[in-house]
């Protein structure tokens, strides 16, 4: 889309092209109101970065994570979705039609929109972290756990999130080993007790990981004991990385309601803070972060905007 004076106009614009945007996407398509997705770059969000996907319903075999949204955006292009590889750079939500400047692509008028930009896992930011994400890295106890049966893992973090996925981790895993930066965990006590309760459980306190071992699968981990102690090597066959996401929400930030963490407040499950924008997927949902839950709430969210834009004439 080259850039004009005048800005192209839809009735509906679906921010994000993760399993949330695309299935908003489709429901919007096949009701005939003609979505406009801008897809973000690199576009396909967090299941682009995922190998083996086993826990979506309707693939008994599994499925690649880049196959299953690739699947996902043919069905809403089947249907007449029309997608813009961009990213969204600045808005203006105060009246409609909404706003959205895509920078070099131009700029698009919106009666309605979906944002679903999801969330970004924080990394270690390891060099053989990055290399060996989807090999035995992972950000996700839920999606991944299950390919860890009767080997130990390693799970960084100390707040919540960390103990609840080591907790998981232990229905499947020989083993957790929590690498903590910190002398003490942040987790809330209740999540800590039942942490420390647990025989499969054990703690590696103030000690970071400053390298993942291994060539096409995790081995083992170099963990250096801190502020400058000796580094140790610790024999894991996985490493979950727990210690937070952040939602893609600046561009909204000062546009939209956000919560303390950064997270889109909805009410009514998708609607946002302005009337006609609806939230989808891990932008708002920091609980479930799962592929079929992100779908679920794309779905809702087409839902809402559909019936909004029946309610609502063209301003």
């Amino acid at each position: 889309m080259a850039p004009s004076a005048e800005p192209r106009r839809a009735r509906v614009v679906v921010v994000g092209s993760g399993p949330a945007g695309l299935t908003a996407a489709l429901y919007l398509a096949r009701a005939e109101l003609g979505p406009v997705v801008v897809g973000g770059v690199p576009s396909g969000g967090q299941l682009m970065l995922t190998t083996d996907v086993e826990n979506y319903p309707g693939f008994p075999e599994g499925i690649q994570g880049p196959e299953l949204i690739e699947r996902f955006r043919k069905q809403a292009e089947r249907f007449g979705t029309q997608f813009i590889d961009a990213n969204v750079t600045r808005v203006d939500l105060s009246r409609r039609p909404f706003h959205l400047e895509l920078g070099a692509a131009g700029a698009l008028l919106a009666d309605a929109l979906v944002i679903a930009t999801g969330a970004d896992a924080r990394w270690l930011n390891l060099p053989s972290e990055q290399t060996l994400r989807g090999h035995g890295v992972s950000a996700c106890a839920t999606c991944d756990g299950f390919f860890f049966k009767g080997v130990p893992v390693a799970c960084v973090g100390g707040g919540d999130s960390a103990m609840e996925e080591a907790t998981f981790l232990t229905k499947f895993a020989s083993h957790v080993t929590v690498i903590h930066r910190k002398s003490e965990l942040r987790a809330s006590r209740i999540m800590q007790d039942r942490a420390r309760a647990n025989p499969k459980i054990s703690f590696l306190f103030d000690s970071e990981v400053v390298e993942v071992l291994g060539e096409r699968s995790v081995t083992g981990l170099k963990v250096r004991r801190l502020p400058n102690g000796p580094v140790s090597e610790l024999a894991v066959k996985g490493l979950f990385v727990a210690i937070g996401h952040d939602p893609a929400t600046g561009v909204f930030r000062g546009a939209l309601e956000l919560d303390s963490k950064g997270y889109i407040a909805t009410h009514s499950i998708t609607r946002t803070s302005v009337e006609g924008v609806f939230a989808a997927g891990d932008v708002y949902d920091h609980r479930y972060r799962q592929a079929v839950s992100a779908a679920g709430l794309g779905c809702m969210a087409a839902l809402d905007a559909e019936r909004f834009l029946s309610e609502h004439p063209a301003a």
